[in-house]
């Protein structure tokens, strides 16, 4: 079970927070951010708590568009050069959501960083494919990682590491 922290115009298109209090993700990287992204066509943005990861995927149609999250997510963790065991374990543990509301201000920054970033990448007209931009975009160096690894792909790396199964 995974928790998305959504914000309120993801809400608007994919459903109401779930009851509170909210249960604890069982997934190795945790509870999630989404926010939509209203390009064309529009784009629902995952952003990890713990690792800053970000996950584009196509936001129609939106009632399942969580339910398609953990599919892209295999994707982008096969692209990091992540275990096979290890994404398996993560979309097992994905089989069931929650929703809620957004809870980190600063994961919500960091959002709002991925958007202008992937906009501006779009607009250069260098990719359109979400893949390549979520792997492009995790190459971005965020504040909240300077302390620690830096990057939200060599996060990802260092959490994968201490998880071997």
């Amino acid at each position: 079970m995974f928790v998305v922290h959504a914000t309120l115009k993801f809400l608007d298109r994919v459903g109401k927070p779930t009851a509170i209090p909210v249960a604890q993700s069982t997934t190795v990287l945790g509870d999630w951010y989404a926010t939509a992204l209203f390009w064309k066509p529009q784009v629902a943005l995952f952003v990890n708590e713990s690792t800053l990861l970000p996950v584009l995927v196509p936001f129609a149609p939106a009632a399942t568009v969580v339910d398609r999250f953990p599919a892209t997510l295999a994707t982008v963790l096969d692209g990091h050069g992540l275990s096979r065991a290890f994404i398996e374990h993560e979309v097992a543990e994905m089989s069931e959501h929650r929703l809620a509301k957004t809870a980190n201000r600063s994961v919500v920054g960091i959002m709002n960083e991925f958007s202008y970033l992937g906009e501006a990448d779009r607009a250069a007209g260098d990719t359109h494919d979400l893949i390549a931009l979520s792997l492009r975009l995790a190459e971005t160096p965020c504040g909240p990682l300077y302390s620690r690894h830096g990057s939200p792909d060599r996060e990802l790396a260092a959490l994968a590491a201490q998880h071997r199964w």
